[in-house]
């Protein structure tokens, strides 16, 4: 399993994520955005609507949600429209989304201690394969 550690440093979570989220859907993936912040989770629903193109997306637990190409939602634990994608839009890493293919973990300042144990920890999982993520010139890139 991947894990991705985005680190925010320019754009606020919304944003950065809308960009991602575009990639992921290009490649026909379905994605489970997590964060247990309902006012971050209305930014981020708000930002991937006005991408351009507008990226569908809904709550978990909504009537129709297993349609949902991305679904938003408080925790980890099921992602009812079959994502094997996961991003922890509030930068707070919950164990759950080992059982995805793929995690994102999206942090800034606030939240970089807890980032950094979580890299940490997961250096000693078996089959946990990490990438740092930065954003540099207008572009994620893989950093040191």
């Amino acid at each position: 399993m991947r894990v991705d550690f985005y680190h925010l440093s320019r754009d606020p979570a919304p944003v950065a994520l809308a960009q991602i989220a575009a990639k992921a859907l290009e490649a026909g993936q379905r994605m489970l955005v997590v964060s247990d912040d309902a006012e971050q989770a209305s930014a981020i629903s708000d930002a991937l609507w006005a991408a351009p193109g507008f990226l569908a997306n809904g709550e978990a637990g909504e009537h129709g949600d297993a349609r949902q190409p991305i679904l938003i939602a408080p925790d980890a634990a099921d992602a009812p429209n079959g994502a094997r994608l996961v991003a922890l839009a509030d930068g707070q890493w919950r164990d759950e989304a080992l059982s995805y293919d793929r995690a994102l973990l999206l942090f800034d300042a606030q939240t970089i201690d807890g980032a950094r144990g979580a890299w940490r920890a997961l250096g000693d999982s078996e089959g946990v394969e990490r990438h740092y993520w930065k954003f540099v010139d207008g572009r994620w890139v893989v950093g040191p």
